[in-house]
């Protein structure tokens, strides 16, 4: 298979960030020779990371709290930019990695649906066609003229899952969202998945729960110490992580 052909690409793949404030590095220290020593108030959050991904693939991403599994996936969305190395994503990518992400508190659901919508890529006419299966979906019929910021998390979750999967986006992110929501809704949003990955999607999952990591993925990476520490079949990187873990 010849290098166009993969739906991910990252080659040697480093991202650092401050721990005395939130956000990125100054401007300044942008321009900086990247020989120079790291201040000693940055660190690495992801490093020398490097993998291929073939379309259709389901991807579990493991790993403790704060190794940088979050950090990938947005690398891999493009809401980071790397210091170090490349991504490549070959077709668009439907993000859920964070649930308030892209909607806007004063507006209502209906005009978050739109908005969305629309900042994914999707045309007036796709979204009025869309729109009565986001909201079914997303179980706020009751809701939308009511503004975002009323909404409970678990709502939020609800209304980001239902927009996001009727993208006809070949590339899905999920990282640990839909752990807010109530079981009922949970099991239908994985249903979707199931779907989705029928219908040939790419997925790369984040998640905790062992049980949903098997119920999807075939592939894991293991995040160690701001590396991957192992790429293989998730059977295999979760005995890992286990071994390590326990």
């Amino acid at each position: 298979m010849g290098e166009q052909e993969y739906a991910i690409e990252v080659d040697s793949l480093g991202v650092r960030f401050r721990r005395s404030r939130r956000g990125r590095r100054s401007i300044k220290s942008m321009f900086a020779d990247p020989k120079h020593r790291t201040p000693k108030d940055e660190f690495w959050a992801l490093r020398d990371v490097s993998f291929q991904v073939r379309p259709g693939e389901s991807i579990g991403v493991v790993g403790r709290n704060g190794q940088g599994k979050s950090t990938l996936l947005k690398l891999v969305a493009g809401v980071l930019l790397p210091d170090e190395g490349t991504v490549r994503v070959n077709g668009g990518v439907a993000p859920l990695i964070e649930i308030t992400g892209g909607f806007v508190g004063d507006l209502t659901v209906r005009e978050n649906v739109k908005l969305t919508s629309g900042l994914h890529g999707m045309s007036k006419a796709e979204i009025a066609e869309r729109y009565d299966e986001i909201i079914d979906f997303s179980e706020l019929h009751d809701f939308q003229d009511t503004p975002y910021r009323h909404l409970s998390n678990g709502m939020k979750v609800r209304l980001a899952f239902a927009v996001v999967s009727r993208l006809d986006h070949p590339i899905l992110l999920v990282d640990e969202v839909l752990a807010v929501g109530d079981k009922a809704f949970r099991e239908k949003c994985y249903g979707r998945i199931d779907e989705m990955l029928a219908a040939g999607r790419t997925l790369f999952f984040v998640s905790h729960r062992e049980a949903d990591l098997r119920r999807f993925c075939e592939r894991g990476l293991y995040i160690k110490n701001h590396k991957l520490e192992m790429d293989g079949t998730l059977s295999d990187v979760l005995q890992q992580y286990n071994a390590d873990n326990s």
